[in-house]
């Protein structure tokens, strides 16, 4: 560690690599817990580090460079660490003045879930699926609009306000990074956002942070749900683009990913996470270790099961890898996006590819509760329990998929 000094501080820059909301930290090599601290824009301010007496490890900024030398810096840190050295905790003296912020309770929330100290609602710690779409709705919408507010003096009417912005598109922007796309507003959007903070204030008031959760009672944004699939038209034009898209040499793991979403009914994330060692081969079926719903056994038709065969074994667990590391492949919504522009189709997502299958299963005449367990849809009563993967339900799988099938290549009768 060097000594911090004004030269070392001015040389600062953050890394290439930094993400939004990141920062990077250099320590002094002569007054233990104080540094500095690089924003990813390159915004650097001096902190302290140190641990409270109940074992707790706390950061505090001291003042922003180029507001304050190194040197006043220094002093500061050299008497906010004697004062801890005493038994004083700063951090917690300042929030007892003002309380915590939004934005406050959004990062202990995310940091103890990521250390898996958060128990949702299926009594287990939130998985990291989840946790992600937290997070992006936290930077997305809610620090934007919420961060700053001290929670102790926000109102219902402040919770409500947020979801109206987040309605009329007030937190829209183009989205950063190599998926392109745009964070968007809208009524589903705010509401789905609104569940989120409602729940991350209930975590902090149960495990005593904050008193009082001022989402309580929060009157969500009703939303018209998507009921979009295709029809068996757009279904033939999609399979002729997914044969135009391979001969043009269209990225052949998104293709594979588009058929297996069509012929299997599968949420985006399951098909794409979807690991080699999970196919049971023998009874045409799929062992999730986890779903939305929990863990699950899914029966798939013969077709999904020869199409997962064909893909190349590169050496990863993923059936379809990713391009450089070692994740599973992402890129599926750009290849769709493309096929159907090819195809001349509109407004098609993954989802409307699972929808898809249901609606061809409904036609061929199968019950809802053989549909919801064809999609791994969760047990409502207890009949839907009994619902296993026997001949009955294999064979409703491979029809579905073999009709979805003969529509993509147009050999249907």
């Amino acid at each position: 560690m060097p000594k911090i000094t004004k030269s070392l501080v001015e040389a600062l820059k953050p890394s290439k690599d930094a993400i939004k909301g990141s920062s990077q930290f250099v320590w002094d090599s002569e007054l233990r817990g104080f540094g500095v601290s690089v924003g990813y824009q390159g915004t650097k301010s001096f902190v302290v580090q140190y641990r409270n007496p109940a074992g707790q490890s706390r950061r505090k900024v001291i003042g922003r460079f180029g507001l304050m030398t190194v040197e006043e810096a220094r002093r500061s840190a050299r008497v906010m660490l004697g004062d801890v050295a005493k038994g004083a905790d700063p951090v917690a003296e300042i929030k007892q003045v003002r309380g915590h912020t939004i934005g406050e309770i959004c990062d202990w929330y995310l940091e103890r879930a990521d250390a898996g100290k958060i128990i949702g609602r299926s009594r287990k710690p939130i998985k990291a699926s989840t946790l992600a779409m937290d997070r992006s709705r936290i930077e997305a919408h809610i620090r934007p609009l919420l961060g700053h507010r001290v929670i102790e003096t926000l109102k219902l009417g402040d919770i409500e306000a947020a979801q109206a912005d987040i309605s009329a598109g007030v937190t829209s922007r183009p989205r950063a990074g190599s998926r392109g796309g745009a964070t968007k507003g809208g009524e589903g959007v705010a509401s789905r956002t609104m569940s989120t903070l409602h729940s991350i204030l209930e975590h902090a008031v149960r495990l005593g942070e904050i008193e009082k959760n001022p989402a309580r009672g929060v009157r969500r944004l009703a939303s018209t749900p998507k009921m979009r699939w295709l029809s068996q038209s757009e279904l033939r034009a999609l399979g002729t683009a997914l044969r135009e898209a391979e001969a043009d040499r269209e990225h052949p793991k998104g293709l594979a990913v588009i058929r297996l979403l069509l012929l299997t009914g599968f949420r985006r994330l399951e098909a794409l996470s979807l690991e080699r060692a999970w196919l049971l081969k023998e009874e045409n079926a799929v062992h999730f270790a986890t779903t939305k719903t929990g863990a699950q056994r899914r029966v798939i038709g013969q077709a999904a099961v020869e199409l997962l065969k064909a893909q190349p074994d590169l050496g990863s667990k993923f059936f379809f890898p990713a391009d450089w590391g070692e994740g599973h492949f992402m890129g599926v919504v750009r290849v769709l996006d493309r096929i159907c522009l090819r195809a001349g189709i509109e407004n098609v997502t993954p989802h409307v590819l699972r929808h898809t299958f249901a609606s061809v299963a409904g036609g061929l005449g199968y019950s809802e509760l053989t549909i919801a367990a064809l999609l791994g849809h969760a047990s409502r009563g207890i009949t839907q329990r009994y619902i296993h993967i026997d001949e009955p339900l294999r064979a409703a799988a491979t029809a579905v998929a073999d009709h979805i099938a003969s529509l993509l290549t147009g050999s249907e009768k």
